[in-house]
């Protein structure tokens, strides 16, 4: 060994896990258990107490499971994270640590169309509250603080629209509000965006997507950057006021810069219990080990597709800020200069119907809501993922009645650029 830091690609293949200690397995087990024998009734109690760590049920903690939220927290540079069943489920857990009822976080409008949903229906029922700002005006997140509100919310790559958000400009914004900054890194992957680097003190993702990379498995992880003071200004007391559930321990005082990932944890998944399965866990981490190989070919493929539309009559407009006369460019080119990433949005001349008959004479890509597969997807946002919305607020968030979105795979180029090609002729 050396005390050289390991590189990304390294530590996609080998960070959290080791040769299993009793069978020599090279590969993580998969620890298909509900729960873990006690060493004896101390060892349960300090456990239960969190006076240890150890593994107690799978709903909390799982073998599997800590290997794949080591690695992701080794990838964006945090200090712990926690896996859940799904991106959604990881973000009703972020805001339950954070929010009370009647307390307002403050999201960009441009997000993926099911987040628009969560942040404005389903929290409602909690009494929390969104407020809508721009991420293309940094001044709006400035104007939407107020005394209520208690994080900010992005996402560096922006679903549907492909555009990039400036992280660093809101992360001061934040910072002089004096709320953590949250974002969605999942249309980047750590490959790309590193959003800790850029002032995000949480980061979180939707494992199902490029971090996974099949399409077979759902999942979601929060990373914990360790770099928020939750004792501050009282506004956080599930972080900063003695817990009675845990004999009246302070979470942030207890454990630092890991303090809000193990709110998640024995706050979170406990309670609310949206588990990853340790199946899931596997295949996600298997997914990992070719995250910068794989990342590589999607932005390869993305900037040669996008590039052929911007020549194609039939299009409008196309929306990749890897093109160098588009208005992201510049902060692609700050924040991933590896690749401007493979989700990206196209406007047709022929408007919303288009749109809805280009995406069913393809025939290598697939038409489904997902992103960040193996395989090249399509969708029209605005019948689909964003349908819930009125126009303008479609248009706003990046899904224009004439928009298609591509999120493009790993096969061969030319063989993407025929298949549009055909379809855009019929």
């Amino acid at each position: 060994m050396t005390d050289r830091l390991p590189g990304f690609a390294t530590l996609a293949v080998h960070a959290g896990a080791q040769p299993d200690p009793t069978t020599g397995a090279r590969a993580t087990p998969i620890y298909q258990t509900t729960s873990f024998v006690f060493n004896d009734s101390d060892h349960a109690a300090s456990l239960f107490g969190l006076q240890s760590f150890g593994n107690i049920y799978t709903r909390i903690t799982n073998p599997t499971t800590s290997v794949l939220e080591e690695r992701v927290a080794a990838l964006e540079g945090g200090t712990a994270a926690v896996a859940t069943a799904s991106g959604h489920a990881a973000q009703v857990v972020v805001f339950q640590q954070l929010l009370r009822p009647g307390d307002e976080f403050i999201a960009s409008r441009k997000l993926y169309g099911g987040s628009i949903n969560q942040f404005t229906h389903a929290f409602q029922s909690f009494g929390w509250n969104v407020v809508w700002a721009d991420s293309d005006d940094i001044a709006s997140f400035e104007r939407a603080v107020t005394a209520k509100t208690k994080a900010i919310f992005i996402e560096s790559i922006a679903n549907p629209a492909g555009s990039i958000t400036d992280i660093e400009a809101i992360a001061a914004v934040a910072r002089k509000a004096g709320v953590p900054l949250i974002v969605d890194n999942t249309l980047a992957s750590p490959y790309l965006i590193r959003p800790i680097e850029h002032g995000a003190d949480i980061v979180i993702h939707s494992l199902t997507k490029f971090l996974g990379g099949h399409g077979n498995s759902l999942g979601g992880i929060i990373v914990d950057a360790g770099t928020f003071d939750w004792s501050k200004d009282g506004k956080y007391p599930m972080l900063s006021e003695p817990r009675p559930e845990y004999h009246g321990i302070k979470i942030q005082e207890t454990f630092g810069n890991f303090a809000f990932a193990i709110a998640c944890r024995v706050l979170g998944l406990r309670d609310l219990g949206p588990a990853l399965s340790p199946f899931n866990a596997f295949m996600i981490l298997t997914g990992i080990e070719t995250l910068p190989l794989r990342m590589q070919r999607h932005c390869e493929n993305a900037k040669a597709v996008a590039e052929w539309l911007a020549a194609h009559p039939g299009v409008a407009s196309v929306n990749y800020s890897g093109l160098t006369d588009n208005r992201y460019h510049a902060l692609a080119r700050k924040y991933a200069p590896k690749g401007a990433g493979a989700v990206f949005t196209f406007s047709l001349k022929g408007g919303y119907e288009a749109g809805v008959s280009l995406v069913s004479k393809l025939k290598l890509f697939s038409h489904l809501a997902n992103v960040g597969d193996t395989r090249s997807l399509v969708i029209h946002p605005a019948s689909t993922t964003h349908s819930q919305l009125d126009d303008d607020a479609k248009t706003r968030s990046g899904a224009a009645p004439d928009v298609v979105r591509l999120s493009v795979g790993i096969e061969d180029k030319e063989d993407l650029i025929a298949d549009l090609e055909q379809a855009l002729s019929a």
